[in-house]
């Protein structure tokens, strides 16, 4: 790609700051160094310069890094002038650069035009909204790894062995006469099989990244008075929610991040499941029941010094999340207030998987808590901070990955009748075409359009 047009944007965060960092891009950035600067730095060197007004005054001193092509991150010419970070100056600068010629750049124009020139795939240049937008250190070390390339190695390994694939049976379609050295077809299915495996551990190491980066919503939701908010507090550590004695002191949605050793939450306190005639806690109870329906897991505090207290818990359930969730959220009955009736600690799983894990424990005192926070991260799957080798993903890779198996199922029922490889071929071929989506080799504009938005300015 060759841009025709120069683009500049602070690529510092707004506000007042030691140094603010303006980022300029584009085939006049020599003509726009030698009017702000008196004169093009040399490259890769940091200067100390003055930033000129038209009329020569200085607007700014500070240094001057020039990054030629295509040898910068854009793989454009490339100007960074470091100066102070007063937001008057910086929109100074920005006004001066304006009249020599550039253009405000959109979100993620930089990152964009690196794809374009090639010194990034559309990961990797994801990956780089992902290392800024880190909740956790985890997830910035994964972040780390998909910039780098590792995510897009693993990637770019299928779609080599899918090419295999779509050779031989492409070669089987285009020459069916020609007397070529080409394998049966069990020995092509044995190959589908083993990328189909490797796949479905690339798909399974691509859900962690998700995780990492996306988090997982945990919503407490369960009758009132039964230290929904407590429990809340001492997930996060802290006083977050109102706890009183009185039913129905929570009457909105309390959102909470929580760092679960590397495992990012947003746990959501809820209003008391139960009807009621007061209208402020009857939105809050809909609202809840919203809730509910997003939930990545479901946690129904229950009171466990009242007898029977589990009896209702489907009931409430039913009653407030309409339409019901989805069978797969997993659902775990926290039996709280345990130093109320001597019980002790403890997790009861069931071999049922359509039967909620029972936990025991103490809000109030922190007994038994533990116990949940490991279950929280074994339910998602999270092989905790130390693990390594998880790379940064989003749930469009997942769903293209997903895509992709689909096709790979559907040509591995092909070889098991009577194959036709021009059905057999097409299933590779939109295989291929799902993977390709992850890295950008075959991308529409629009889905670009999309990916870069979601990108601050500057980068």
């Amino acid at each position: 790609m060759s841009s025709t047009d120069t683009i500049v944007a602070v690529a510092t965060p707004p506000g007042r700051g030691a140094v603010g960092v303006v980022r300029v891009s584009g085939p006049a950035v020599p003509r726009v160094a030698e009017g702000i600067l008196g004169r093009l730095p040399p490259p890769r060197a940091a200067t100390l310069a003055n930033f000129r007004d038209v009329d020569g005054s200085c607007i700014d001193q500070g240094l001057a890094l020039y990054f030629p092509a295509p040898h910068s991150f854009t793989g454009e010419p490339v100007l960074e002038l470091q100066g102070h970070g007063g937001p008057v100056v910086l929109d100074l600068l920005l006004a001066r650069l304006v009249a020599l010629g550039c253009r405000l750049a959109r979100p993620g124009e930089f990152s964009e035009r690196a794809f374009l020139n090639g010194k990034l795939d559309i990961a990797q240049a994801e990956a780089v909204a992902d290392l800024i937008g880190a909740a956790t250190a985890a997830a910035a070390r994964a972040a780390v790894r998909s910039l780098s390339g590792e995510f897009s190695a693993r990637i770019d390994a299928l779609l080599a062995e899918l090419t295999g694939l779509r050779v031989r049976v492409e070669a089987a379609i285009d020459f069916p006469e020609e007397d070529l050295d080409l394998p049966s077809w069990g020995r092509i299915a044995e190959r589908l099989a083993a990328t189909r495996a490797s796949l479905d551990a690339v798909r399974a190491a691509a859900r962690q990244g998700a995780l990492l980066r996306d988090g997982l919503a945990v919503v407490i939701a369960g009758p009132p008075n039964a230290g929904k908010s407590s429990l809340l507090n001492r997930l996060a550590g802290e006083d977050v929610a109102i706890v009183a004695p009185v039913p129905g002191t929570t009457r909105d949605v309390l959102r909470q991040p929580v760092n679960l050793d590397g495992l990012p939450l947003v746990v959501v306190d809820t209003a008391g499941l139960r009807v009621t005639a007061d209208p402020v806690e009857a939105e809050g109870v809909r609202r809840a029941g919203q809730e509910l329906r997003r939930a990545d897991h479901v946690l129904y505090v229950l009171d466990a010094t009242e007898a029977n207290a589990d009896a209702g818990a489907a009931d409430l359930e039913a009653l407030h999340a309409q339409p019901p969730l989805p069978a797969d959220v997993p659902r775990t009955l926290v039996y709280n207030k345990i130093d109320l009736c001597g019980a002790s600690p403890r997790i009861e799983a069931s071999p049922d998987a359509a039967t909620p894990t029972r936990i025991y424990l103490s809000a109030r005192t922190g007994t038994g808590i533990d116990l949940l926070r490991a279950h929280l991260k074994t339910s998602a799957g999270y092989p905790g901070a130390e693990a390594g080798g998880l790379c940064s993903a989003r749930r469009r890779h997942i769903e293209a990955l997903e895509t992709a198996g689909r096709h790979l199922d559907a040509a591995a029922e092909l070889l098991g009748g009577s194959p036709v490889p021009e059905l057999l071929a097409e299933e590779l071929r939109l295989a291929q075409a799902a993977l390709g989506e992850i890295t950008g080799e075959f991308t529409s504009d629009d889905l670009l359009g999309r990916i870069f938005a979601d990108f601050c300015i500057g980068k």
